[in-house]
């Protein structure tokens, strides 16, 4: 997220100190955290999030938040300068839910518990021990901010006929809110991977739209159920043969969208809206593996698909 300005010279972005008001840990692998106070009055448009990205601040082991610019809104710049040690640690989350009233404005963020020795990390092992009282960071679009005009949001449908949306647990909040925000006449499939089938929680996604969950096994290795059933959805006969997850061999993440290519590529710009629209994240060498399918594969047009890597296995992700 950069320090964008508005017209009127205000960031596009807000920089709070938010509140934990709530814990619930609503599955075994997701904690349901919910924020408020007030320097989050500004944050957020209700009915306008999707997919929208957040960044989290945590606090560093002395448990003190560092001091940020809040006034030029170069929060990044301000928070580099800060030594390692006492500026925490930064991750990017989606909103799973938000709530705009007169009295304040609270959000809540789904964290996925990666809990297991050498898996673990700051933000897991934050909200596993999250308390009412607990205070961070926030970095988010200021309200009255379109989700497509903050650079957050990658989730842009425009007049397709239908949508495919995949990804793992930790694109299932993301999932959730595009399809409680999405029109209600849309229609589609959503396809969620998570660890457990108790980790299946409640949408309210439109009517025409299918949500297949698809629990794994303890042995099965991310992608394993994802992959083969986005596949044979879209009519590929031996989706089951291959399960090879492509080996990224770079930490960057994939990042592709209709009109981005962190690859570089030339995107070939069209008025004709597409027929069917994709959505697909997660982990970064299972959304590749999708990508070399669906584009080399399948021939679908590189517009009509956004895929974005939210994480890489055994990597350590920063910010």
């Amino acid at each position: 997220m950069s320090a964008e300005t508005t017209t009127t010279d205000r960031p596009t972005y807000v920089l709070a100190r938010a509140e934990v008001r709530g814990v619930e840990r609503v599955s075994p692998n997701f904690v349901r955290v919910t924020f408020g106070g007030e320097e989050l009055f500004e944050f957020g448009t209700p009915g306008d999030v999707f997919d929208a990205r957040i960044k989290l601040i945590f606090p560093p082991a002395s448990g003190v938040l560092p001091t940020l610019d809040r006034e030029t809104g170069d929060w990044w710049g301000s928070f580099l300068a800060v030594p390692e040690e006492e500026r925490g640690s930064m991750r990017t989350y989606s909103v799973r839910d938000l709530r705009v009233t007169d009295t304040g404005t609270e959000l809540d963020v789904d964290f996925v518990l990666h809990l297991a020795p050498g898996l673990t990390g700051p933000a897991s092992r934050w909200a596993d021990a999250a308390a009412v009282g607990q205070e961070l960071f926030l970095v988010g679009p200021r309200r009255g901010v379109a989700a497509s005009d903050h650079g957050g949001a990658e989730y842009e449908p425009g007049g397709a006929a239908s949508v495919v949306l995949a990804g793992d647990e930790t694109a299932a909040p993301a999932i959730a809110r595009v399809l409680e925000d999405a029109p209600r006449d849309l229609r589609g499939v959503a396809f969620i991977e998570v660890p457990s089938a108790e980790d299946e929680l409640a949408i309210d996604a439109p009517a025409g739209v299918e949500v297949r969950w698809l629990p794994r096994s303890e042995e099965q290795m991310h992608g394993a159920l994802l992959i083969p059933a986005v596949l044979a959805h879209l009519g590929d006969a031996d989706a089951g043969d291959d399960l090879d997850v492509t080996d990224v061999d770079t930490e960057d993440l994939l990042w592709e969208t209709p009109d981005y290519s962190g690859l570089g590529e030339d995107i070939a710009v069209t008025d004709a809206p597409a027929d069917r629209y994709f959505w697909i994240a997660g982990e970064s060498g299972v959304v590749t593996t999708l990508r070399r399918h669906l584009v080399k594969d399948l021939g679908i047009d590189r517009g009509q698909v956004a895929f974005m890597g939210y994480w890489r296995r055994g990597v350590a992700m920063r910010g």
